[in-house]
This record gives C-alpha cells, sequence and structure tokens, in this order.
C-alpha cells in the first residue's frame, strides 16, 4: 500500500464538474493498493496518518497531528503510485491491485480512517477526477506498507 499525504488549506474532489469531496484544514491522500496488500496495512497506515505531526503549533514547529487540530481527509483512489518506468516510455501498472479489490481496500482504508477519529471523505473509484489541492507548507509526505 502506498499513499502520498498533501497537508492542504482546502481540497476537493470533483466528477464531470460535480463535486462528491471537500474539505478544509486537512490532508488530502492519494493512495495506491497493490497485490498482497490487505487489513494489516490499512490499519497501520490510517492509524500512523492520524497521528502523525505535520501541522504547525503555536511555535510553527511542525508538531500537531490531524486529531490535535481537528483536521479533515479526502482518500483518492491512484493506481498510477505503482506505475513501474523502468522500460520503455509507457508504464506498466501489473503492479496494483486489480479494480475489484483495489475498490473494496480504499473504501476500508478510509472507514479505517474515519474509525481513528479523522472526518473521512473519498474521491470515485474508477472515475476521471479533477482533485484541487491547496497543498500548504508544501508538506507532501509518501509512505509504504
Amino acid at each position: 500500500m502506498r499513499v502520498v499525504i498533501q497537508r492542504v488549506k482546502h481540497g476537493r474532489v470533483s466528477v464531470d464538474e460535480r463535486n462528491v469531496a471537500e474539505i478544509g484544514l486537512g490532508v488530502v491522500i492519494l493512495l495506491g493498493i497493490g497485490h498482497g496488500d490487505g487489513e494489516e496495512q490499512a490499519k497501520y497506515l490510517a492509524k500512523k496518518i492520524a497521528q502523525l505531526r505535520i501541522f504547525e503549533d503555536e511555535q510553527g514547529k511542525i508538531n500537531r497531528s490531524l486529531l490535535d487540530v481537528g483536521g479533515e481527509a479526502i482518500v483518492v483512489s491512484q493506481f498510477t503510485l505503482y506505475a513501474d518506468t523502468r522500460k520503455g516510455r509507457r508504464p506498466s501498472f501489473t503492479d496494483a491491485a486489480r479494480p475489484e479489490i483495489a475498490s473494496s481496500m480504499v473504501n476500508d482504508f478510509a472507514k479505517l480512517l474515519a474509525d481513528e477519529g479523522v472526518p473521512t471523505q473519498m474521491g470515485e473509484f474508477g472515475a476521471h477526477m479533477l482533485v484541487e489541492i491547496a497543498n500548504d507548507g508544501p508538506v507532501t509526505i509518501w509512505m509504504e506498507k
């Protein structure tokens, strides 16, 4: 499981000019599901992200978590995080889980994040999405489990 976490002042996901998710302060999480990913990886990353200290405290130090600041999250399925670009010019995505597996894993991950206390919205799996990210900092973190 691979995630790219972007700390945002504002995030929005739309499909066909229809808003499907929108948050203020929080994170936009781009989530890739690989072969063999399961509940263990999802639980670990949901807990880690909820508690990850990536927001500034009163002294301007990055010392507060999503839970500390009352932040929200948008989870966006992103199979392209498993792109293999070693050969040729067209990326291969054979390391990404099949859609029928990935879809339920993305839903499970979002529920686990919400269970950690983070208000969580989602993009639309399999849709062509417009993801608007007002990256704050910028703070962008890549994680894998």
